[in-house]
């Protein structure tokens, strides 16, 4: 049997079978598989009970009306780690007790798990808002060029994922405008490609219809769609697949930190290196909810083969060079690109 640390054996001896110590985590749907945190529940003897939420201001409005305490687990967009600490909601994790030195480089994000020199959470996984079609029914190279989503070639076949950050995060990489460099000023240079997208489209829905359509043939394209659409499907549809397009992607990227304020944040630590372990981080990787790539390539170890080949393990040095993160827009662009979006949805 391999020594534990003396933490988790304190953490033992303190537990009993009958799950005498709870952990309370707010997640997002990919922690609510019982395969991922039945491990951590019966090497820890406790039990861990899982909110699912979706949209980090939906995050936020349950941890204000929460008391302290009652909360150890967050897990949150990697772009709004920020937020979560500038409202006082993440404590300080021990940065030398972390596996980043195993990560993907890209994926350590530094510059949004971090705030002062101080680490308040870890990047656990993450993947890409790009291309997702069914190879048997589009030209397979048209999707290595975003133009030809509106050539008027697959009018009537493409689904949109409803989500206007990614959309038009890809739209601006297709004008050659780095999603960084979104700005009020040519955010107006958006307008025409999306009218154009949209023309072409049969839908702009949520993530479960627009999936929905891909599998069934409904539509045969889906813009925004990614790896976490197409890989739990692939088992039953080994026809879909996805790609980056010559023109990039976007990466979305999730973290876990401790909640500020947990009675038990030895017990809230041990559960943050347990998902960013490998053998964690294989089993959040392929998570019933959605797959996605996981941050600890060391993942890649324990990964099957066939699970690899799904994540394509293999192109993602290709895939990270060219993916650029989410905008992060002020409030006031935020509002100008929600009206784009909204004006769009009604033409």
């Amino acid at each position: 049997m391999a020594r534990l640390p003396l933490t988790a054996l304190g953490l033992l001896a303190l537990a009993s079978p009958s799950y005498a110590q709870e952990l309370n985590a707010l997640v997002w749907c990919d922690h609510t598989d019982p395969a991922l945190v039945a491990p951590f529940e019966e090497k820890f003897g406790v039990k861990v009970n899982v909110k699912e939420y979706e949209g980090t201001a939906a995050g936020m409005a349950i941890l204000d009306q929460s008391q302290p305490g009652d909360w150890d687990v967050l897990v949150i967009d990697a772009v709004d780690v920020g937020r979560a600490v500038d409202a006082g909601k993440l404590a300080e994790l021990p940065a030398d007790q972390l596996a980043t030195g195993d990560f993907f480089p890209e994926l350590v994000m530094a510059e949004n798990n971090t705030r002062d020199g101080k680490t308040y959470a870890v990047t656990e996984k993450f993947g890409y808002n790009t291309i997702a079609y069914d190879k048997t029914k589009v030209d397979p190279a048209d999707m290595e060029d975003m133009a030809s989503l509106s050539s008027g070639k697959y009018d009537g076949r493409i689904a949109i994922y409803d989500y206007y950050l990614p959309v038009l995060g890809l739209l601006a990489m297709g004008q050659g405008i780095a999603t960084k460099d979104i700005t009020a000023d040519n955010l107006a240079s958006l307008k025409d490609p999306l009218f154009a997208l949209k023309a072409a489209s049969k839908q702009v829905s949520d993530v479960v219809s627009a999936q929905t359509a891909l599998a069934t043939g409904e539509v045969d394209i889906m813009v925004g769609g990614g790896e976490w659409v197409t890989a739990v499907l692939a088992a039953d549809n080994p026809n879909l697949d996805w790609t980056i397009p010559k023109q990039g992607g976007l990466r979305w990227a999730q973290s876990i930190g401790v909640v500020a304020g947990s009675t038990q944040p030895d017990l809230a630590l041990e559960f943050v290196k347990y998902i960013t372990s490998p053998e964690g981080q294989a089993r959040l990787a392929t998570a019933s909810c959605y797959w996605g790539m996981p941050a600890n390539a060391k993942a890649g170890e324990v990964l099957t083969p066939e699970q690899k080949a799904v994540l394509r393990w293999d192109e993602q040095p290709d895939f990270l060079a060219r993916a650029q993160l989410y905008p992060i827009p002020d409030a006031a662009l935020d509002t100008a690109m929600q009206d784009l979006w909204t004006e769009m949805l009604q033409n």
